[in-house]
């Protein structure tokens, strides 16, 4: 598929369902998305008075999430390419006692508007399989983190034990755009969803994506490996070799 057609896709996807994406993610999830942003962040291990930038941001949970872990001296911005979900984002925030940690604003993953080592995490959850170029992303979120900060992606993968793969993509590809049309009235954005995952990197490959852009790479599968958890460290020898290279 060509970027261009992809994102005018996923933006179309999500624009559509941006008002019901929050208790759609809770219900065709069976609420496990909670736990596996909370396991998240306990192997980040986020500190008050960091910062962190939360790619394809959404409704903005893992943004607050990272608020309520940084505190009030730290700093957290959230992106997003789809306005709709960022309006949705916005009213949450509002409501928060976070509203003057969480900077939301307008841009596209694939061009981060920020300078090098901006930040100590960059994080982008469920999104990752939306993106047009999934490496272009991953090397911008590294080239945003300090060195030693954190690229951090939470996303679905494919199940390793084949009974248990049967038994999912049996509910991930038929009933899944079923439950959404009776949520939303249309299936076509819960069709997306398996298609988005077809040629998306398993969770061996995606990590090998990580290490080829000269990361450190920790990887945990959860829930009998529907989602996979990369945790990538930005080595400190890339501004040296960059240095290097110059002098």
């Amino acid at each position: 598929m060509q970027q261009q057609k992809k994102e005018e896709l996923v933006h179309s996807v999500f624009s559509s369902i941006a008002s019901k994406y929050d208790i759609m993610n809770t219900i065709l999830s069976f609420n496990r998305h909670k736990a596996w942003r909370k396991f998240t962040m306990g192997k980040m291990n986020v500190k008050k008075g960091q910062s962190a930038i939360d790619l394809c941001t959404g409704t903005g949970d893992w943004a607050l999430s990272l608020a309520q872990s940084v505190g009030s001296q730290g700093r957290i911005v959230g992106l997003d390419f789809c306005e709709s979900m960022l309006d949705v984002a916005e009213k949450k925030i509002a409501e928060s006692k976070y509203r003057d940690v969480i900077e939301l604003i307008h841009g596209n993953a694939m061009e981060i508007p920020f300078d090098d080592n901006s930040f100590d995490f960059a994080t982008i959850g469920f999104a990752l399989r939306n993106v047009p170029d999934i490496k272009q992303v991953l090397s911008e979120m590294q080239r945003v983190v300090k060195p030693g900060g954190k690229v951090v992606s939470l996303e679905l993968s494919k199940p390793t034990w084949p009974p248990f793969r049967s038994l999912y993509y049996l509910y991930f590809n038929h009933l899944l755009p079923i439950m959404g049309k009776l949520a939303v009235g249309k299936a076509e954005p819960y069709q997306w969803l398996p298609e988005s995952l077809k040629n998306f990197p398993d969770h061996i490959q995606l990590k090998n994506i990580f290490e080829e852009l000269n990361m450190d790479t920790e990887v945990y599968q959860l829930t009998g490996g529907i989602v996979a958890l990369h945790i990538g460290t930005k080595r400190n020898n890339i501004i040296e070799e960059k240095e290097d290279f110059n002098v």
